[in-house]
């Protein structure tokens, strides 16, 4: 019979080698596990097959009392669930104690975006800024491409990082990108985004592999992204600290603001899930109500009907 450090090692094997979990998934898998065995070890742990609901029930009760966040109580019990799935179907447990448990429901924070002005202020960041010392001339034409990409398509910053030169059909405006899970998607790009591409492939003679480079040309890290961003964003006066997902979230919002189809935004947009694009209907609809209450002369109480001539 293997030890519970077996069985949780054993379970995390298999989802690096028959799910394909990425490394981060299974570092919180492996956080999570821990987390849960160090409250159980204090409260008398008799290993993971002997566990009961009352066992998770407590300490869902004792997470919840640490103000734990709730994304990260349904993320740890994610990891428990799947761990006892496993169990259930490799390790001959009869049932999983976790199955039934109801977890708070998920808090729905919705996105940060950029308005219209405000974007358009970070797109004309890197052509205004000044050259560092030993860049190459095409670098601000590389970044703003990228910053125009990111706004014109809505784009995971994954997904730009790893886009190549010949996924990119300029006669057609559009692009393959590879999403989640190895899915690929079609998206459009706008003539901005398409232009600004075109300037800088010339000026930087990118004819193949990866699309987007650094000076010793090879492929731009996302990391390499998101410090290119908060550079421009601290030459701007937005106020906000900006993330590729924010400007992500902008794109999404900007659209159902102007009439876009739901369906048609998680698309593009390569969500698995209609309710994951719905979360952009409360950003819209919530920017309307306030458009509402700060013009509408009757939107408050207080405000002074006008008066019969």
């Amino acid at each position: 019979m293997l030890s519970d450090d077996q069985l949780s090692d054993s379970f995390l094997q298999f989802m690096r080698v028959e799910k394909s979990c990425s490394e981060r998934t299974l570092r919180n898998y492996s956080q999570a596990l821990n987390a849960c065995k160090s409250y159980l070890d204090d409260s008398g742990f008799a290993g993971w097959k002997a566990c009961t609901n009352e066992h998770f029930r407590s300490y869902l009760y004792h997470c919840m009392q640490q103000e734990i966040a709730r994304s990260t109580i349904r993320l740890r019990f994610s990891a428990l669930r799947s761990f006892y799935k496993y169990l259930v179907h490799r390790h001959g447990l009869e049932k999983s104690p976790i199955a039934e448990l109801q977890l708070p429901k998920q808090e729905r924070k919705l996105p940060t975006i950029l308005n219209q002005s405000q974007i358009v202020e970070l797109l004309e960041a890197p052509m205004q800024a000044e050259l560092p010392k030993q860049a190459p001339d095409w670098m601000p034409l590389r970044d703003a491409a990228i910053l125009e990409l990111f706004y014109s398509t809505g784009l995971r910053i994954s997904e730009l990082a790893a886009l190549r030169v010949e996924a990119v059909l300029y006669d057609e405006g559009i692009s393959r990108v590879m999403g989640k899970g190895g899915k690929e998607r079609v998206v459009p790009i706008g003539s901005y985004a398409m232009q600004a591409l075109q300037r800088y492939r010339q000026a930087a003679r990118v004819h193949e592999g990866p699309l987007f480079i650094n000076k010793s040309r090879r492929a731009l890290s996302t990391r390499s992204i998101s410090s290119m961003l908060h550079k421009y964003l601290k030459q701007t006066s937005i106020p906000i600290h900006v993330t590729p997902h924010k400007l992500r979230h902008s794109f999404a919002t900007h659209l159902l603001d102007n009439g876009a189809d739901l369906r048609a935004v998680q698309e593009l947009l390569g969500h698995a899930s209609l309710s994951t694009t719905q979360i952009y209907t409360h950003v819209s609809t919530t920017r309307m109500k306030e458009t509402y209450q700060h013009a509408h002369p009757l939107a408050h109480n207080k405000a002074k009907k006008p008066q019969d001539s």
